[in-house]
Parts: structure tokens; sequence; C-alpha cells
């Protein structure tokens, strides 16, 4: 007898057959799919055009903004010069999450001004 039949057994949650049965992965394994893929589809265009927001935050509280755009699937060039240096610095901090949880790139373009690309943008340097 298995230690989880015997715990079920002991508190008379029934008589701990269920928990004899292995778990199928095949079930799921149609399912799984990489996070980029996942990221791809939620911000799939519709045949939409791509577009790009600039943003010009001038406190903390403006992040909502540049998140609901970045989330939508837009790409969002943020300029925190006119903002002082520990909210620029807060700015960017979350900038940074935002786009790593995403699945996202930010780059440096300029002295103080950050684009944040979607998982399905692709960024060239030459």
């Amino acid at each position: 007898m298995g230690a989880v039949r015997r715990v079920v057994s002991y508190l008379g949650l029934g008589d701990g057959d269920q928990y004899d049965e292995p778990y199928d992965y095949d079930e799921y394994e149609d399912e799984w799919m990489p996070a980029s893929e996942r990221a791809a589809r939620r911000w799939g265009s519709g045949g939409d055009p791509a577009r790009i927001i600039m943003v010009r935050p001038r406190k903390y509280s403006d992040a909502l903004i540049v998140g609901q755009h970045f989330r939508e699937g837009q790409a969002v060039i943020m300029d925190v010069a006119g903002m002082p240096l520990a909210e620029a610095t807060r700015m960017v901090d979350f900038a940074a999450g935002l786009t790593y949880g995403c699945e996202g790139r930010i780059e440096r373009i300029a002295d103080k001004v950050f684009l944040l690309a979607p998982a399905d943008v692709e960024i060239t340097t030459t």
C-alpha cells in the first residue's frame, strides 16, 4: 500500500484507489506551446497596421499608460527626459519588468529614451 493510500484510508477520505492511476501526460501534450508562441497569439495582428506609441511620462503614475499600450501589443517609445531622476529610474525599472514579463524587449535608443517592443516585433540595428 502506497503512502498516499495509507493516509487517505487513515483519514477516512475514501479507499485511496483514485490515486493509483498514473498521470497521463499525453492528454495535455497538444495544449503545450512555448511562451513566445502564446504571446504572439495573444498579440497577433488582426490585419491592423502596426502602431508605435510615443509616451512622455511626467510622473511615475503614468506607468499605467505605458503598460496599457504595451500589453495591447503596441511598441512604445518612452521618453523619460521630463521626469526627475529618481522617478525616471523607477519608470525604466517598471518598463524592464513589463517587457520581461511579457517576453518583449527594451532597448535604449537615445539618452533617456527607450523602445519597448512586444515579443512579435523584431529590432535590428545597423
